[in-house]
């Protein structure tokens, strides 16, 4: 069974806490490179291109409009649980199923220790990064830059130990508060990333008001504005020389905005009573499911 989730180049940080939890949850062995089989972890990976001579076998994962619902009403789709309701509805599951993001359960794993002196961080969304300037952002803001491409053991050691987070990543979101950081949550850019944050709230009861902040770019005002990737011959001129002073002015106002949003803005945090009731449900759900193949196991290999 192949342990399944987004790969990207470079990664993020969302993606990559698969590697982290699984081999801590999971009997030793029970994942391989064996692709007529999937395990899908955290993240918004509920494609409809998923091979269908595959068994998926979801495990806390999302739909998050990437593309059209899959058809998981054929035999090669076990649902064991997803991300959240909203989730749940789209592709028409019993709202039971939708308990919360794998991601809680580094709740339930050993975690590198908090990072030491971490005032408020900032994390961007994984797109964010490559079309806005948040590094410099937090230079000028005074808060500390949780880059999503870094080692997600560093960002975790960082969202353990910070006093606030500010993130614009779902992720970002999710583990501070499995972690019991407040966090505030920041509207994506980009459009296509926003039911996803819903989704997973609402999986934990939470009124999620999510604050704005300014573009630190041109190239990011212009994917906002638009709804487009920024990409091409657009990008290229929202980075040309000439709109240097006008990126100068906007990284400014960003950095101003963040530090309204760390100084002013109201954090969240999901209640202990519902975060530890969805950290219980996915372990129950876990241990039905390993425990389901282990019983399985004797009766395929007397048919073998």
């Amino acid at each position: 069974m192949k342990l399944t989730y987004f790969r990207g180049d470079p990664p993020n940080f969302g993606d990559e806490i698969n590697g982290i939890l699984w081999p801590h949850l999971l009997p030793p062995g029970f994942l391989d490179d064996d692709e007529d089989e999937l395990f899908l972890g955290a993240g918004s990976i509920l494609y409809d291109f998923y091979p269908s001579g595959s068994l998926k076998n979801v495990m806390g994962s999302g739909f998050g409009g990437y593309t059209d619902p899959p058809d998981i009403s054929g035999p090669d789709w076990n649902v064991v649980w997803v991300r959240g309701p909203l989730t749940a509805a789209r592709l028409g599951l019993d709202p039971s199923l939708a308990i919360c993001d794998a991601a809680i359960l580094l709740r339930e794993i050993p975690l590198p220790p908090p990072e030491p002196g971490i005032s408020a961080a900032f994390m961007p969304h994984f797109d964010s990064v490559a079309r806005g300037d948040w590094g410099a952002v937090c230079r000028l803001a005074g808060v500390t830059y949780l880059d999503p491409r870094d080692d997600p053991a560093r960002l975790i050691a960082c969202l353990r130990g910070a006093d606030l987070v500010v993130t614009e990543a779902m992720h970002g979101a999710i583990i501070a508060d499995a972690l019991r950081t407040p966090w505030v949550p920041v509207l994506p850019f980009h459009a296509a990333h926003r039911m996803k944050w819903l989704d997973w709230a609402q999986s934990l009861d939470i009124d999620l008001q999510p604050a704005r902040l300014s573009p630190s770019t041109l190239l990011e005002a212009y994917t906002f504005a638009t709804g487009l990737r920024g990409r091409g011959r657009s990008a290229r001129l929202l980075r040309s020389r000439m709109s240097r002073p006008v990126n100068t002015a906007m990284r400014h106002r960003a950095a101003h905005r963040l530090r309204w949003l760390v100084e002013a803005a109201d954090p969240q945090l999901s209640s202990d009573a519902a975060i530890n009731r969805a950290t219980s449900r996915c372990l129950e759900a876990i241990d039905g499911f390993v425990s389901a193949r282990a019983d399985a196991l004797p009766m395929r290999q007397a048919g073998s």
